[in-house]
C-alpha cells in the first residue's frame, strides 16, 4: 500500500460529508454534569460512611468510569469538536482532566499538535514504542519498555492502571526540553496541573484517607486502564510510518454499542486522525465511507481482540513493520491493511 497525507484522503473524502458533521456536538456537553453528578454523589456516600463496606468497590468501579467519561469529552472537547472558543474548550478539557491532573495546555500541545502531526512515526511521536536502536541506546527508554504491555509479562497488563498518570506527568516535565511550549506557556500548565493536585489534597484531607482511597486512588487505576486500552491499541500494533497515514498507523477498536456510547466513539481512531475536529458521534458515518472507497485499506478490530495482540507481542519495533523481543529474538509482524 502506497502511503497517502491526510490531506489527501480529506480531499477525497470531505465532499462526501455534510457540514453538520463538521459541526460543535455541544450536546455532548451534558456529559459533563452527568459524570460529576455521578462522582460527588459517589464522594458524598463514601465520606458519610452511608453504605456497607462491601459495595465501596463496585462504587469506585463506577466512579472510576466516569472519570474515564470525563476524559473522553476532555479529548473531543480540545480538538474543537464539542465547542470552538478557545477559553471555553479549555475549561472544559480541566474539568475533564482533572482525574488525571493534566493540564490543556499541556494536552494541546503533545496531543492535538505533536501527536497528531507525527502520528506512529518513530522520534518524533511521544506516544510512539520505540525502535530496537532506541530501545538498546538508552536504560529509560529500556525500563518504561519492559513495563508496557506485551510478551504476556503480567506488569505489562497491570501497568494499564498506571499508564496514563506516569506518561502525563512525563509529558509536563519534558515539555519545555522538547520546546513543545513556551516558557510562559509551561509555567501555566504548571500552574494548571498544580490547581488540579490541589483539588484532591483538599478532599483527602476533607474526607479521610480511607474514603480518599476508594473515592481517588481505585477508580483512578479504572480510569487509567479504561483510557490506556484505547490509547495502546490504536497505535501500538500498527507500523511506523513516515508519511502520517493514519490507514496504516492507525487502528479503530469497536465493542458493543453500550460501551462505544459510554466512550463516547473514543475507539474510532482512523476516523479521529483524519478529522480530529470531527465529533466522534459522526465516527460511524465516516467509518462507511471509508469502508466503501477504501475497503482493503481500513483497519479495525474488536478492542478485546486488539488487547490480546497486544499483551501477546512485544512493544519494540525491529523494522517498521516487526515488532521483536530484544531478550528473545521473537518477532511479531505489525497490522498490516489488506492491499498492502
Amino acid at each position: 500500500m502506497q502511503p497517502r497525507s491526510i490531506s489527501a484522503y480529506a480531499r477525497e473524502i470531505r465532499p462526501l460529508l455534510t457540514r453538520e458533521h463538521f459541526a460543535p456536538a455541544r450536546s455532548r456537553l451534558l456529559w459533563l454534569p452527568a459524570h460529576l453528578s455521578v462522582l460527588l454523589c459517589g464522594i458524598w456516600l463514601l465520606a458519610g460512611q452511608r453504605l456497607p463496606w462491601f459495595v465501596w468497590p463496585p462504587l469506585s468501579l463506577v466512579m472510576g468510569g466516569s472519570f474515564a467519561g470525563l476524559t473522553f469529552l476532555a479529548h473531543e472537547a480540545l480538538h474543537g469538536a464539542v465547542v470552538r472558543g478557545k477559553r471555553l474548550r479549555r475549561l472544559i478539557g480541566w474539568i475533564g482532566f482533572l482525574p488525571f491532573v493534566v493540564s490543556p495546555r499541556l494536552w494541546e500541545a503533545w496531543h492535538n499538535r505533536v501527536h497528531h502531526q507525527h502520528a506512529n512515526r518513530p522520534g518524533e511521536d511521544p506516544d510512539a514504542y520505540p525502535t530496537l536502536d532506541e530501545y538498546r541506546q538508552s536504560a529509560l527508554v529500556r525500563a518504561v519498555t519492559e513495563w508496557g504491555p506485551g510478551r504476556k509479562r503480567l506488569r505489562g497488563a497491570l501497568s494499564l492502571m498506571f499508564g496514563f498518570s506516569v506518561q502525563s506527568l512525563h509529558m509536563l516535565l519534558d515539555a519545555r526540553r522538547r520546546n513543545w511550549l513556551t516558557r510562559a506557556e509551561h509555567a501555566r500548565a504548571v500552574a494548571e496541573t498544580l490547581l488540579a493536585i490541589a483539588v484532591w489534597v483538599t478532599l483527602a484531607a476533607v474526607i479521610g484517607p480511607l474514603a480518599f482511597v476508594f473515592a481517588y486512588a481505585l477508580p483512578l487505576m479504572v480510569a487509567n486502564a479504561i483510557v490506556m486500552g484505547f490509547i495502546l491499541t490504536n497505535h501500538s500494533l500498527s507500523p511506523h510510518t513516515d508519511v502520517n497515514d493514519p490507514l496504516l498507523n492507525s487502528l479503530s477498536v469497536t465493542g458493543p454499542r453500550w460501551m462505544e456510547w459510554l466512550t463516547l466513539g473514543f475507539g474510532y481512531h482512523v476516523e479521529h486522525h483524519l478529522f480530529p475536529a470531527m465529533s466522534a458521534r459522526h465516527a460511524v458515518a465516516l467509518r462507511a465511507v471509508l469502508r466503501r472507497h477504501f475497503p482493503r485499506s481500513y483497519q479495525s478490530l474488536p478492542l478485546l481482540r486488539a488487547l490480546r495482540a497486544l499483551h501477546r507481542s512485544a512493544r519494540v519495533y525491529e523494522t517498521r513493520t516487526t515488532l521483536v523481543d530484544p531478550k528473545t529474538g521473537r518477532r511479531w509482524q505489525t497490522l498490516t491493511p489488506k492491499a498492502a
